[in-house]
């Protein structure tokens, strides 16, 4: 483990290092490029805290065994890119409806399919709301350095133990194996799981307003019962309407309502900006170069960089379009973020798309051009 101080390190490093001090104890995964050294750095890392690594078979596997040692009493993550995202999805819907802590990290490639198998994308955001059957609300938050890859990896796990669900840090090929400066800290803040106060808890019902139950673990003597079909707050199986209705929309307020502490905006040159280019992870790194640019040539440009794109903060980016006149959404993929902005602008601001595919970054050049343009 890396001892407190400045190092040069690949994103992914970063990642398995934030993991490690955030409390993980089980890690389980099977190599996928570009996420592979995630695997390879915490396979040697985490036995020396007294955790536990495993290699599966293949990525189903690696979910169902995070989601078994999270009700185990551990706290557990996964990693993976495009491909083995794809297989764990119908796993993702069964944290989701069991509520079970762990994190997910998808250090996304250029799909679909094998695609680019090396290079970055950001084409899987959709994929990390809506990739699972049912109605659920994730948390998706996505860095765009190799500081971030370490402080998010961190927040994740908080995220995930504060609300009870799973945790996606949307990454991508580029930050995974950028080389940078980080800077670890001698102490993280590490958040845990609302643990039971009796034996009588409810492990799927709650008056708390927070909509966060008690979460118990196997071996703690609690009767339980983990079962994704509809079931009553004891746990156990019954299909009524009623029920299903209470879990569904639990699962998805206890989320929504939380938005607003959930959400995480960083803003450079918004005091007088009358051009937002709005983007996330590695495609706001050319974003800002481009920015800095339009500044130096008079335009009134600034940066809008969502750090949570899930759940995505309807009102911060409406109050965005009152104050902008034209909202740029630097993305690499073919454009779906800005469908979201598109829903919730509303014809307030104009909005321009500035998609990429094909495993490269938008050049700053492309985004400074879009912004004079636009100005």
């Amino acid at each position: 483990m890396l001892k407190p101080g400045r190092h040069l390190v690949l994103g992914n490093i970063a990642c398995a290092e934030g993991a490690i001090r955030a409390g993980c104890k089980f890690f389980a995964g099977y190599p996928i490029t570009p996420a592979s050294e995630i695997s390879h750095h915490i396979s040697g890392e985490l036995p020396k805290v007294g955790g536990v690594f495993m290699q599966m078979e293949d990525e189903i596997a690696s979910i169902a065994s995070i989601i078994g040692a999270s009700w185990a009493g551990a706290k557990s993550m996964t990693a993976t890119s495009g491909p083995g995202y794809d297989l764990m999805m119908e796993n993702v819907g069964y944290a989701h409806m069991t509520e079970t802590p762990l994190v997910l990290v998808n250090v996304q490639r250029s799909g679909p399919s094998t695609g680019q198998s090396t290079d970055p994308s950001q084409q899987d955001i959709y994929q990390a709301k809506y990739g699972s059957h049912g109605d659920y609300e994730v948390i998706a938050i996505t860095p765009w350095s190799v500081q971030e890859m370490f402080d998010l990896t961190v927040r994740a796990f908080n995220l995930a133990e504060t609300y009870r669900t799973p945790v996606m840090l949307m990454s991508d090929g580029l930050i995974g194996h950028i080389q940078e400066k980080l800077i670890v800290p001698e102490k993280v803040e590490v958040v845990d799981r609302k643990k039971p106060t009796s034996m009588d808890c409810t492990p799927w019902g709650t008056d708390d307003p927070s909509g966060v139950p008690e979460m118990p673990a196997f071996g703690e003597g609690h009767r339980l019962l983990v079962t994704g079909s509809t079931h009553r707050p004891d746990g156990v199986r019954n299909f009524a309407p009623e029920y299903h209705q209470k879990i569904v929309y639990r699962i998805r307020d206890k989320i929504l309502n939380a938005e607003p502490k959930i959400r995480d905006i960083h803003t450079e040159h918004m005091d007088d900006a009358k051009v937002a280019v709005l983007s996330f992870g590695a495609s706001a790194r050319p974003s800002i170069e481009a920015v800095e640019q339009a500044r130096k040539a008079g335009i009134k440009a600034g940066l809008y960089r969502l750090k949570t794109i899930w759940p995505f903060p309807e009102e911060p980016v409406r109050e965005l379009a009152e104050q902008v006149d034209t909202i740029i959404v630097v993305e690499m993929n073919v454009g779906k973020l800005v469908k979201e902005v598109e829903r919730v602008v509303c014809g307030r601001a104009k909005v321009v798309s500035l998609g990429k595919v094909g495993g490269q970054l938008p050049l700053a050049s492309e985004v400074y051009e879009t912004i004079r343009r636009n100005a």
